[in-house]
């Protein structure tokens, strides 16, 4: 699909569109146990029908239901019966798992294969053939199953066979913090106690946290720690080591409530950039509560931006508007734990005074593309000033200034390509966006709500 984005000025109040990452943590987790849990507020997307579709070939049952609440509104209902922590794998027939284009399904159902005795095989899209592995592979390994890439290149197809075995491990967590979640929450159904080390600085450790909690109101206990050593230089200097490490005793048992999913800072990231760089903008959005999204950064990066925002943290709502034209000024932004937000900040900077450097990014290139890559490449077509470093995004708005014009840019399949090239067709016009039916992986509902703040655009 392609869709032609013009020069548009947002204005309105949407509830923000519930959060994929709690969504996916949430189904898996109800999935693990053996109750019925209700879970209230889901984002159905293409990425977490991904999530559901897998659990129920595991064996759970997972029903979606249609209530209207007390405004009339229609409002889903996940219902989930779980297997107890005993996924069901046929033993006549090789189990075989599409994810679609969904990482996090790939990362969570190729840990939960380890708990069975038979042989799956986990695919997806072209998309997910292209995105490494090779850790999770690798501690699956030391565990006692066999793990591997059937094309042997760390990327899907992966095929598992065995059971994984409890004991001490550890992990790279320099690529995914899928690979970190995917461990913790099925080490806790195993025989015995379990420790994983983080070798490295572990990425993305806001959705670690994320994993943790939803895992804790399941009644599973997943503990957290630092270990430090000395560590000794070649010079003779001295300096502290530190390692973080994860533990979980064996033989628990999940138990998820009724559950309502939290709003999901990472898609809201395009309304309030949207609200706080156009002239004239003025936005409300609802349901964002302080929860462990490390996107709720968000709100800290415009604020240092410049923007004119306040969030009520007790009501949930978040107040953005550029009504007094400013312009908003680059900063530098440590990407480690926000990785999400990266192509958001790379229109935020081409549209901002100064400079905007992101760092710590190299991540990023791992994900549904190489978005330091797409979005150097896309914004470079809009006449944008922008460097591509190994770990990050230079982006200078003041050279950019009076340069940036509309054209056709593409979509890279990437839903957050999309979104954050929509964002800066509002504030050139003439710009078409192809692969824009991406959006359906994180926020089926993006051009829906787009249009209800006001913004210009055909598909």
């Amino acid at each position: 699909m392609i869709v032609s984005v013009h020069k548009s000025i947002p204005k309105g109040a949407l509830t923000a569109p519930a959060s994929k990452s709690y969504t996916h943590r949430a189904i898996f987790i109800a999935a693990l146990g053996k109750n019925k849990c209700r879970l209230y507020n889901p984002l159905l997307s293409a990425d977490t029908k991904s999530t559901m579709e897998a659990c129920r070939l595991f064996g759970a049952g997972i029903e979606e239901t249609e209530m209207r609440d007390e405004n009339g509104n229609i409002e889903t209902i996940i219902t989930v019966t779980g297997f107890d922590g005993k996924p069901k794998v046929s033993e006549t027939q090789k189990m075989m798992i599409d994810v679609g284009n969904s990482g996090t399904t790939l990362r969570l159902m190729t840990a939960l294969s380890g708990l069975t005795d038979e042989e799956v095989t986990l695919t997806g899209d072209e998309s997910i053939q292209k995105r490494p592995n090779t850790p999770l592979l690798k501690t699956l390994n030391q565990m006692g199953t066999e793990a591997y890439s059937k094309n042997g290149d760390g990327c899907a197809p992966l095929i598992v066979k065995g059971k994984i075995s409890p004991g001490h491990f550890s992990i790279d967590g320099g690529m995914s913090s899928q690979f970190i979640s995917a461990l913790l929450l099925s080490c806790p159904l195993l025989d015995g106690d379990t420790t994983i080390s983080i070798d490295g600085d572990l990425k993305s450790k806001p959705y670690v946290d994320i994993t943790l909690e939803v895992a804790e109101k399941a009644g599973v206990e997943i503990k957290e720690y630092i270990k430090w050593k000395m560590k000794f230089e070649k010079d003779g200097t001295e300096s502290e080591e530190e390692t973080l490490i994860y533990s979980t005793s064996g033989k628990q048992t999940y138990d998820l409530s009724d559950y309502i999913i939290p709003g999901d800072f990472s898609s809201t990231s395009y309304l309030l950039t949207a609200g706080a760089l156009i002239p004239g903008a003025d936005i409300t959005v609802s349901g964002l509560f302080p929860s462990a999204q490390g996107d709720s950064a968000i709100v800290e990066i415009l604020e240092k931006a410049g923007a004119d925002i306040s969030w009520d943290k007790e009501k949930g709502i978040i107040h953005v508007k550029n009504t007094d034209s400013r312009k908003l000024k680059g900063i530098t932004w440590n990407a480690g734990e926000t990785p999400d937000l990266v192509p958001t900040l790379a229109v935020l900077g081409a549209f901002s005074d100064g400079e905007m450097k992101i760092i710590n990014a190299e991540h990023v290139r791992f994900k549904e593309t190489d978005r330091l890559k797409a979005m150097a490449t896309e914004l470079k077509k809009m006449n944008v000033e922008i460097e591509e470093t190994k770990d990050g995004l230079v982006i200078s708005g003041e050279k950019s200034k009076g340069k940036i014009k509309g054209t056709a840019v593409h979509g890279w399949d990437d839903h957050r390509i999309v979104m954050s090239l929509f964002i800066a067709g509002m504030m050139t016009g003439d710009v078409t966006i192809d692969t824009a039916d991406s959006v359906k992986i994180s926020y089926p509902g993006f051009f829906e709500d787009m249009k209800k703040l006001g913004a210009a655009f055909e598909k």
